[in-house]
């Protein structure tokens, strides 16, 4: 029987940290104790009755049974494009700037492999989204941590960086361009 084996990119990547924390709050669910697991927005109740009617309506037509488009619906993106403007006051083109995505996850992975080489650098917040490092990792590149602190409101301490060497750092602040792709995914 032939055996598979993983890719060596695989190496030091770990297991995912919110999948083995589910698993360590199961366990203890399953020992008696009552733990209220505050770090997953899973819903635990079903979705309205007309949310369901409308989902059951749409499914029953006949022409929406087809591939998305690679961009999104372009209704969706331009009601995105609208309320970063009416909230944050930025204005984004709908038709080149937005992405939909399935989540943060599919969008810090693609950045990382459109920009990291094998060796490349990428500045990662600590503490921070743990997909930082794996997705760095998985494209060959190099996590370079800096910490957050309170006393600087949680901020990037630049006077700290600025002393750093970044000479291979190619993707500078990873969590700007991920919160960017995470925000309107």
């Amino acid at each position: 029987m032939m055996q598979l084996k993983t890719a060596d990119r695989l190496n030091g990547i770990g297991e995912y940290y919110f999948s083995q924390k589910l698993r360590e709050i199961d366990l203890l669910n399953k020992e008696g104790k009552a733990i209220i697991n505050l770090g997953i927005g899973s819903p635990d109740l079903p979705p309205h009755p007309d949310v369901i009617k409308t989902l059951q309506e749409e499914a029953a037509k006949p022409n929406v049974h087809a591939y998305q488009s690679y961009k999104g619906s372009p209704v969706l993106r331009k009601a995105m494009a609208d309320w970063y403007a009416t909230w944050y006051g930025v204005e984004l083109n709908p038709d080149t700037e937005i992405l939909p995505l399935i989540g943060s996850k599919e969008g810090i992975m693609h950045i990382c492999m459109t920009y990291l080489n094998t060796g490349d650098q990428a500045l990662i917040p600590n503490p921070g989204y743990p997909t930082y490092s794996s997705a760095v990792k998985l494209a060959g590149g190099e996590p370079v941590s800096y910490e957050l602190v309170e006393s600087l409101n949680w901020e990037p301490d630049l006077d700290a960086l600025d002393k750093t060497d970044l000479s291979k750092t190619d993707v500078g602040e990873l969590s700007a361009y991920a919160n960017r792709a995470g925000a309107i995914s």
